[in-house]
């Protein structure tokens, strides 16, 4: 589908002028928390930067202006990132005079062409933030730009013109924008850019829009990583899910794929693209975008794409009088299911500016609705592939009904075996969906969580001190270990190579420890169990960090929690909204927040907050290293890692 088609309605370069450009707020933080912005300052945030500018130049593809986009890394680790599109207005601002908008996009944060949606009617780079964060963490970036036949250019390290916009003179047969910077040091430490991963990311970039062409170059050998390339996949998802599954054996001959404009059906701008398969060679999983932006943490739209295919499989198995297709869940379609699922949509609202999940309500009806005819008309077509669907999702039903009803009589015989002062505190659902496991930090805390939780769905094991740390200690060690074993037997899963994740029997496992240097160590030695010991846990989606705050803060009837330093004192200069002076009561422990504050601010499913623990499924060998380095026998790797790492860190809470 030609790009003018899929976005109906977008304007043309004529109107994408200075004027185009609004202005919120200014850039000073970035440098002082880039965690905010790009989600910490590791290998993953790092390699965020380039995706900043990737889906700048993607817009301008999606939207139709573009058409080939070219990334290269070069000797030094810098990166360049160069597209045949209208190129950045260079022409004096409206509310800036004396600056062009140019470097008021490149030094201001949420200032861009896409908060309007007359420049833009799809877009990945929203917030208007991405290329002045990249900006601010560089030490030093050049944009060119090739507009309306002329050459303009413009230097800045660290956020800071180098020098006034200056023109270079006539171009006639270039156009678009070219950005090139080098990643600041002072925040990054010793982590660069890998050419293994940038490849990666520009090809995927080509699958989720078959109008681009992105040609790849790098100055820099990587193992098995080509030097140039060229990706353009006409047939978008579906090459996609085919290359990425290889030669895995499948339920149906050709994916289930297709692409439908939501013009067309609910008179809104935007695309909804998809492939799917099933196959028992491997686990299932999802790969969902917005906008060409992965969102690894799902959201709006993957929920309705599998409530379409949950539905379609559903009224698929009544048709050919097959009962017990009623009884398949969405978890059964992911147990083997692959799928690639692709929106673009006008003004996605994400969770976070890392842009990990999609929240558009909007997104789940129209997602739905566009993928559920298309699949009930498949599945009728091919009749084979159909009926091996059915089969397999039918017999994982029964296998997963099964597992809960022997699950539910092992519940109490569990529950007799850690009957002992202080330790499980079970929930009294006997289903595992929607239950969670607070591990928490000595008889205090748990004290406090028992009154605070919610007795149906919310269980407790409270550990007594620091529990071993698992990494190099011998099996038989481990077994002796009475913590080790009560955690173990409170999930039913066993451990190492017993470990079975279908008899897990709780949906989240939180570690809820206090925010202090001994909360974060024990957090650290219960992560290091689960990632060597109970590494499907982790990859599942199942295991949780709390986030209970340092500081409550009052001013008369008026009450918020402060998770930290930063936070509290944005508080102090904003203001409660109350009356009188504001009172700061600091959390020393768990044990020391009254039920209630614990309830609202850490457990409550409505107003806490969690994190999950997760993988980096681009460098898993990275995650393995560093818990070596930090939880290993080896002193000298752990003080080198705090060597690199000590100048990142701005507080210290002892």
């Amino acid at each position: 589908m030609p790009a003018d088609d899929l976005l109906s309605g977008a304007t043309g370069a004529d109107s994408y002028d200075a004027s185009s450009i609004e202005v919120l707020e200014g850039l000073e933080p970035v440098r002082k928390r880039p965690g905010m912005y790009i989600g910490g300052t590791d290998e993953r945030a790092l390699h965020h930067l380039v995706a900043e500018v990737l889906d700048n130049a993607m817009d301008e593809a999606v939207a139709g202006h573009a058409t080939r986009i070219e990334v290269e890394m070069h000797e030094d680790f810098s990166v360049t990132i160069r597209d045949n599109g209208r190129g950045i207005p260079v022409d004096p601002h409206p509310k800036f005079p004396g600056k062009s908008a140019l470097e008021v996009i490149l030094c201001t944060l949420h200032a861009g062409g896409k908060f309007s949606g007359d420049a833009y009617q799809t877009s990945g780079g929203l917030h208007g933030v991405g290329v002045s964060v990249v900006n601010a963490l560089s030490d030093r970036l050049r944009v060119e730009v090739a507009r309306n036949r002329e050459l303009f250019a413009q230097e800045f390290s660290r956020g800071i013109p180098q020098g006034p916009l200056q023109k270079l003179g006539a171009t006639a047969n270039r156009r678009g924008t070219t950005v090139t910077f080098h990643a600041d040091d002072q925040i990054f430490g010793h982590h660069r850019f890998k050419p293994a991963r940038m490849l990666k990311m520009a090809r995927s970039k080509a699958y989720l829009f078959s109008g681009v062409e992105i040609r790849w170059k790098s100055a820099i050998p990587d193992g098995d990583t080509p030097m140039e390339a060229s990706f353009h996949f006409p047939g978008g998802l579906s090459d996609y899910l085919t290359e990425t599954l290889g030669t895995a054996a499948t339920y149906a001959e050709r994916p289930f794929a297709g692409k439908v404009d939501f013009k067309a059906k609910f008179g809104a701008p935007g695309l909804v693209e998809w492939a799917i398969n099933w196959t028992p060679s491997r686990d299932g999983f999802i790969q969902s975008y917005c906008n060409t932006i992965p969102t690894p943490e799902g959201g709006t739209h993957e929920a309705g794409f599998w409530a379409a295919i949950l539905k379609g499989i559903r009224a698929y198995g009544e048709l050919a009088n097959n009962r017990k297709a009623a009884q398949i869940t969405r978890d059964d379609l992911l147990t083997g299911g692959c799928a690639i699922v692709s929106t673009f949509i006008r003004e996605p609202e994400f969770v976070g500016q890392t842009k990990d999940r999609l929240a558009t309500t909007e997104a789940a009806r129209m997602v739905e609705g566009a993928v559920r005819d298309h699949f009930d008309n498949w599945l009728a077509n091919d009749t084979k592939s159909a009926g091996a669907i059915l089969d397999f999702l039918v017999l994982r039903a029964e296998e997963r009904m099964k597992r809960r009803a022997e699950k539910e009589t092992q519940r109490k015989s569990a529950t007799k075996r850690l009957r002992l002062p202080g330790k499980l505190v079970d929930c009294s659902a006997t289903a595992r969906e929607g239950t969670e496991l607070f591990i928490v930090e000595g008889d205090s805390a748990g004290g406090s969580a028992k009154m605070a939780r919610d007795r149906r769905i919310q269980a407790l094991l409270p550990l007594r001190g620091k529990i071993l740390n698992v990494l190099g200690a011998a099996s038989a060690k481990m077994g002796q270990n009475a913590e080790i074993n009560d955690l173990a037997q409170a999930l039913g899963t066993g451990i190492g190579t017993r470990f079975n994740i279908d008899d897990l029997r709780y949906d989240k496992v939180i570690i809820m420890t206090d925010a202090d240097v001994d909360g974060a160590h024990i957090a650290s030695l219960l992560m290091t169990f689960f990632f060597t010991q109970m590494r499907p846990l982790i990859d599942h989606g199942h295991l949780y960090l709390a986030c209970p705050p340092l500081f409550r803060l009052t001013q008369g009837a008026k009450r918020v929690y402060a998770l930290d330093e930063a936070e509290k004192a944005m508080w102090l200069e904003k203001g409660l909204g109350g009356k009188g002076k504001i009172d700061v009561s600091r959390f020393k422990g768990l044990g020391e927040m009254d039920a209630k504050d614990l309830k609202e601010t850490t457990m409550d499913p409505a107003s806490r907050k969690l994190i999950r623990v997760s993988i980096d499924e681009d460098e898993p060998g990275e995650t393995a290293d560093l818990v070596e380095r930090l939880m290993g026998k080896k002193p000298e790797l752990r003080f080198q890692y705090i060597q690199e790492n000590a100048r990142f860190v701005e507080e210290v809470d002892v």
